[in-house]
């Protein structure tokens, strides 16, 4: 395993981010070369270096959201820089990124697994091609560097190697993983709206009293188990009505 595997699987086990330039800004939902963009203008601290790569952490993270965030909502960029400026002014930005930080973290604690090429082909067999490996990238259910592989969540690893030894094709597997993702952002969507709406309030982050932040942050730390437990018991109501359904016509089909 080449150390920056190793680090970034030490990295996701301890909750310490730390993302390569393309990382942190697909996860921030914004473009590569903006991120030069803002450091030249002030917004964006620069990323750590270890030889010639840049390492960004979970700081760098929620300043690229809070800019989007204001982007999005009008603001110019010397907007922004004051907006910032006027945060560390009064000792508040560590404050408002500890926040952004507090509540995109803890949603997925999921462990990696990391493996070689040929130890994948040897999990999998003849069920894995090519193709579905590609695929699984693009999902993001997989990173590949190299001939190193590696998985973002061994417990989705543990139910596709069930899935597939039951006989499932992988290929489906991963339709079926596509339109799960599809339908969990929609999910994510609406929980983030009505928190967005009825807790932080149209005013946003920036203009809250160190109070109300605290208060924001406590919300969303009481609220993050809620979410899960309203989707996973849900989801089981609705598994056991469909299987009680298909049951019912199998028995008809044998009459």
């Amino acid at each position: 395993m080449s150390s920056e595997v190793a680090d970034g699987t030490a990295a996701a086990t301890t909750g310490e981010g730390r993302y390569r330039r393309e990382e942190v800004a697909r996860a921030a939902g914004v473009k590569v070369r903006n991120l030069r963009y803002y450091q030249e203008r002030g917004l964006l601290p620069p990323p750590r270096r270890e030889g010639r790569i840049a390492w960004y952490s979970d700081e760098h993270l929620t300043r690229l959201r809070l800019i989007d965030d204001l982007l999005g909502r009008g603001y110019t960029v010397n907007g922004i820089a004051e907006v910032l400026d006027a945060w560390e002014q009064g000792g508040g930005i560590a404050q408002l990124l500890g926040l952004g930080r507090e509540m995109a973290q803890g949603w997925a604690q999921e462990e990696p697994v990391t493996m070689d090429l040929a130890e994948l082909r040897e999990l999998f067999g003849p069920a894995a091609t090519p193709q579905d490996t590609r695929r699984a990238a693009a999902l993001e259910y997989v990173r590949i560097e190299g001939d190193t592989v590696t998985f973002r969540s061994r417990r989705l690893l543990e139910a596709t190697l069930t899935l597939v030894r039951q006989g499932v094709p992988l290929a489906e597997i991963l339709d079926a993983g596509d339109f799960v993702q599809s339908q969990a952002a929609a999910l994510a969507e609406r929980f983030v709206a009505l928190f967005r709406r009825h807790v932080i309030g149209p005013e946003g982050l920036e203009r809250l009293s160190a109070a109300r932040l605290d208060h924001i942050g406590e919300t969303a730390a009481a609220l993050r188990p809620v979410a899960g437990e309203v989707v996973a018991t849900e989801f089981a109501r609705a598994m056991a009505r469909r299987v009680e359904a298909e049951v019912a016509a199998l028995l008809r089909t044998e009459q």
